[in-house]
């Protein structure tokens, strides 16, 4: 059921509008779109063919979801963005649809994308992220569960950034962001372990401590990226966190953020 649509709002006929969606004034759905159900479409919204929204989302005044791709090698290849569930898109964000390259673009579930982010083509964002008011991520971009970038970051393209990070406002990101890290600075470079938002997210002392004692070989104690990936194997017990970070740095091609002492990988 569509509520306050009006007929001031166009709405496609082949548009798929699950249940209890609240439509306001002049919002434009396109053909080929899929809207969950509880979903609330604000006043002049956007969204265009290939747009595949989830349940409960919230899409504000002046969003654009689907538009085709800023890529001079887009070539008008049928492509999607994918919004998960519980998601949030405020005023004038856009979201571009995908290329072949990957196909689509996709913002996962309980995310927040505040006004005038912009998702460019390609990129994949993890669940519960938060990207910050004038965020802009270039094309393909990976974003794991719980990071958050602050407001006005700028991320290159075919940068990685792991589950957890914290990116400070106003930041230039050229490289890849390991998982559980706080990045600020210019360059970009460690300032610490995320602890605050680990600890609201209910890891407990002992995991942060760990966490924290795998990236001072990485980024404290003054080691080039391969001495200290070989330290870390030969010091810091096993765990899943110790895996997932030394796999995280051992396949980023693009290389990682500096260190506190400037090094670089």
């Amino acid at each position: 059921m569509i509520l306050d649509a009006y007929k001031v709002a166009h709405i496609h006929p082949e548009a798929q509008i699950g249940k209890n969606v609240k439509i306001l004034p002049f919002s434009y759905i396109d053909k080929d779109v899929i809207i969950g159900d509880n979903c609330e479409i604000g006043p002049n919204s956007t969204i265009l063919s290939g747009s595949r929204i989830g349940k409960n989302c919230k899409i504000f005044p002046g969003a654009v979801i689907g538009a085709i791709p800023q890529d001079l090698k887009f070539n008008g290849e049928y492509t999607t963005v994918e919004i998960g569930d519980y998601t949030t898109i405020r005023e004038h964000a856009t979201i571009n649809r995908g290329t072949k390259f990957n196909n689509k673009t996709s913002v996962g579930s309980n995310c927040l994308v505040m006004a005038y982010s912009h998702v460019a083509h390609d990129c994949m964002v993890g669940d519960h992220c938060i990207l910050a008011n004038c965020v802009n991520l270039a094309g393909h971009v990976i974003i794991e569960d719980y990071a958050i970038l602050e407001g006005m970051a700028a991320v290159q393209q075919f940068v990685h950034i792991g589950a957890h990070a914290f990116i400070t406002g106003g930041s230039l990101v050229r490289k890849n962001v390991p998982p559980y890290v706080k990045a600020a600075r210019e360059p970009l470079s460690y300032v610490g372990v995320n602890t605050i938002g680990l600890q609201r997210r209910g890891y407990d002392t002992k995991d942060i401590q760990h966490i924290e004692n795998i990236y001072r070989w990485l980024f404290v104690k003054g080691f080039n990226i391969s001495n200290a990936l070989r330290k870390i194997q030969e010091e810091i017990p096993p765990s899943k966190y110790r895996e997932q970070i030394y796999n995280f740095v051992k396949t980023s091609n693009k290389g990682i953020m500096r260190g506190v002492n400037g090094l670089t990988s």
